[in-house]
């Protein structure tokens, strides 16, 4: 019997949102843009907002212990902590994220620059957890470069301003979708495929899955908590081949 993973091909962390003041005198992570997943948040703990661009511009959500929300691909979003902010994140396409689906907003002559954009977005695994965190300050720094441009020009120019900066981000994800669809067949079209089966079984009055019915209980990975893009992450893992 194989390890079922986490429901639907999702992914779970836990979030403590970055305090670090940035350039427009708040505090947060660092603005970002998914451009395969859908991601959500359930607020556990603190206060704070969550500020998206969309095609329908530019908003501000409040959020508090309880908050439940989410957003697709395309959604430009960045975390602003007042104070002790911590969520649940789901993600979608489990696996998908982790190689590389979100774009940051650096500058368009980063964006449009790959050697450039990598050094940006990359952080030295091998570095000290001090260096660590200057390194993912300095990226959410320039990011909010970037994202305040990119603010100005969609209140200035509205839709074209986002539509431009999509598609630099399509180009910049471009030469990991052979991967990605690899990760997607091994997990997430799994899934569904299981789900497809199991339909069909039921149909047939089998009881299909049921036979296999598993209890699964993840550990957290151990070590600190990693630096993510909008705080430090608390992730676990699954025994076998079951994915959180």
């Amino acid at each position: 019997m194989s390890t079922p993973r986490f429901p639907g091909g999702t992914a779970v962390s836990g979030l403590r949102v970055y305090d670090w003041e940035a350039a427009d005198g708040l505090h947060g992570g660092t603005p970002h843009m998914h451009t395969a997943s859908t991601e959500a948040y359930v607020v556990s703990a603190g206060s704070g907002q969550v500020h998206t661009v969309t095609a329908e511009g530019t908003a501000v959500t409040d959020l508090s212990a309880g908050t439940v929300l989410w957003f697709g691909p395309g959604t430009v979003h960045r975390l602003v902590n007042h104070g002790g902010l911590e969520l649940t994140v789901v993600m979608q396409n489990a696996g998908l994220p982790e190689a590389g689906d979100a774009v940051f907003t650096f500058p368009r002559e980063v964006l449009v620059d790959r050697q450039a954009y990598d050094a940006a977005a990359g952080l030295d695994p091998d570095a000290s957890e001090e260096e660590l965190g200057r390194q993912t300050r300095a990226r959410r720094d320039l990011a909010m470069e970037g994202y305040l441009a990119l603010v100005a020009e969609v209140q200035e120019h509205g839709q074209e301003a986002l539509r431009e900066f999509h598609r630099l981000a399509a180009r910049v994800v471009r030469p990991r979708i052979q991967e990605w669809r690899r990760i997607w067949h091994e997990g997430v079209e799994r899934e569904l495929e299981l789900t497809r089966d199991q339909l069909a079984a039921l149909e047939r009055g089998d009881p299909g899955l049921m036979h296999d019915a598993a209890l699964v209980r993840a550990e957290p990975n151990p070590g600190p908590r990693r630096f993510g893009m909008c705080g430090r992450l608390l992730t676990w893992r699954a025994p076998a081949d079951g994915r959180t």
